[in-house]
């Protein structure tokens, strides 16, 4: 009993001195490189842009309904007499999305391979009996779950073999260790289902503690 007890006292004296020695970091920090885009969309009127989202439904319509086709012409044509090239900006949508989703999955590279320390809430992934072994951490309470999930560089994925109880997943955490970046797709299972959730970092945790010790 002796023994169990010192090494317990043990254990914890390391994950305070750990925790000490990383660098505490917020959500923000995570955040990647991001650049400044001109709005194509920032003209146009609230009709105009009712029109142009139009379009695009029937755009998707129009491989099946002739009919889709030719309402999606004649509102081009609307548009072009206001001056506007509706492909053009349907165009440009793309382009901006894919680089926000582009800039949502990219990590702090200043950040990648530092010991460090920060608070999240822990969405179980893998358990060992009532402990979480993996899990992912995510900034917000109910995250992936009540509300759609954060960017993929505001996840990290986390494995934690002595496990962290699961008593309640409504209680922040500090988690240490190194951090890596490593972009992949994990299976959440939920309530209603399951769906998969990206994510850009991951880590091999050497602590995990409650929010408030």
């Amino acid at each position: 009993m002796k023994a169990l007890l010192l090494s317990a006292a043990l254990s914890l004296a390391a994950s305070a001195t750990f925790a000490e020695q990383a660098q505490e970091i917020g959500w923000t920090d995570l955040e990647g490189p991001t650049s400044s885009f001109e709005n194509p969309f920032e003209d146009l009127t609230d009709l105009q842009m009712q029109t142009l989202a139009r379009i695009l439904r029937l755009d998707y319509l129009s491989e099946t309904d002739a009919n889709a086709k030719d309402d999606a012409a004649s509102l081009r044509v609307e548009l072009a007499n206001e001056g506007i090239d509706a492909d053009f900006l349907l165009e440009e949508r793309l382009r901006i999305m894919t680089k926000l989703e582009a800039e949502s999955q990219a990590p702090n590279t200043k950040l990648v391979g530092q010991t460090i320390r920060m608070p999240g809430y822990l969405l179980p992934l893998e358990l060992d009996g009532n402990l979480a072994v993996e899990f992912l951490l995510v900034p917000t309470v109910g995250a992936c779950i009540h509300t759609p999930p954060p960017p993929a560089n505001q996840i990290v994925h986390v494995r934690y073999p002595a496990g962290y109880p699961t008593d309640s997943l409504y209680t922040p955490v500090w988690i240490s260790g190194e951090l890596r970046s490593e972009f992949d797709s994990h299976a959440l299972y939920m309530v209603d289902g399951e769906a998969d959730v990206d994510v850009t970092y991951t880590m091999e945790a050497d602590s995990v503690i409650a929010y408030d010790s």
